[in-house]
């Protein structure tokens, strides 16, 4: 494996954090209205994240920080953000300096984030759509056990990777099963199914999409690259760096309408659903651990 990956996905996320940090999804504006008000996607993690009062905390791939900035209104004694992207970081760092909030950011992708950092945390916390842009997961995990302490923990809440996996897709024939289950979806409907890999391969996946799931404006580097793991994967890889896994919680919704057209939001939590029978799919995951 090469690191062009890095130079395709730098580029891609340099060219959405100006448009992100301008995106009514990512509430910077009522962020910095509220001194007291946190992000959507961390007021979710709140019954799984614990408390952060007094913690030295890493964000990783942190993007433009409206996250980050939401762990430091939680407690935390300090804060560091780290992305690959220096746009994206030009962004959390103006967002900081607005809200009046010291944040430290460092440049780096995900596996050199130990040399780059140079010292450990009590929490390394990862977001939304975060680990599908890495190669290999036991790497990953093998960078979060560094960065911590002993009795350090882990959060991390994304994509669940039978999301990574589904396409929407429109149907011929009705499904032979339709006989016995008849809210199955029907002739010429449109509905979801497995088409990508569920499970890590050592080759990307290649996009172009010039349009961002945060709104409107063209993405000026629209080529980006990523992988999915299985669930197994990941929790293998968590386990195999020696941390203790406490918890691992599945959600029927994602901060992004992941499947336009096929999903509804819940206005107080800012989640997607689907709207055809949502107990289908496993969306996002809540995994939490410890280092002995």
């Amino acid at each position: 494996m090469t690191e062009d990956y890095l130079q395709i996905n730098r580029a891609n996320w340099d060219s959405r954090a100006p448009i992100h940090s301008e995106a009514p999804s990512y509430e910077v504006p009522e962020l910095l209205a509220d001194p007291q008000a946190i992000s959507k996607v961390v007021a979710f993690d709140l019954p799984r994240l614990g408390e952060l009062t007094g913690l030295d905390v890493v964000h990783l791939q942190c993007h433009i920080g409206t996250d980050t900035l939401s762990l430091h209104r939680l407690g935390a004694a300090s804060v560091t953000g780290v992305d690959l992207s220096p746009a994206s970081l030009t962004q959390a760092r103006r967002i900081a300096d607005a809200a009046g909030v010291a944040i430290s950011y460092v440049e780096s992708d995900v596996y050199s984030a130990p040399a780059a950092l140079g010292r450990q945390f009590d929490l390394v916390y990862t977001g939304i759509g975060a680990i599908c842009w890495l190669p290999r997961i036991d790497r990953w995990a093998q960078v979060v056990a560094e960065l911590l302490r002993p009795g350090g923990r882990l959060f991390i809440r994304d994509g669940h990777p039978v999301l990574n996996a589904l396409l929407p897709t429109e149907l011929g024939p009705d499904p032979i099963d339709r006989q016995y289950q008849p809210h199955i979806t029907g002739a010429g409907g449109s509905t979801i199914s497995l088409e990508l890999p569920y499970f890590e391969q050592a080759q990307w996946l290649m996009w172009s999409d010039e349009s961002t799931y945060a709104g409107p404006g063209q993405v000026g580097s629209p080529t980006a690259v990523e992988w999915n793991h299985s669930v197994s994967e990941i929790i293998t890889a968590v386990m195999d760096a020696g941390l203790h896994l406490t918890s691992f919680v599945e959600h029927d919704s994602t901060p992004w309408e992941a499947f336009p057209g096929q999903m509804t939001l819940d206005a107080a939590t800012g989640e997607w659903r689907l709207i055809d029978r949502a107990e289908r799919l496993p969306a996002t995951f809540t995994l939490t651990a410890t280092k002995p």
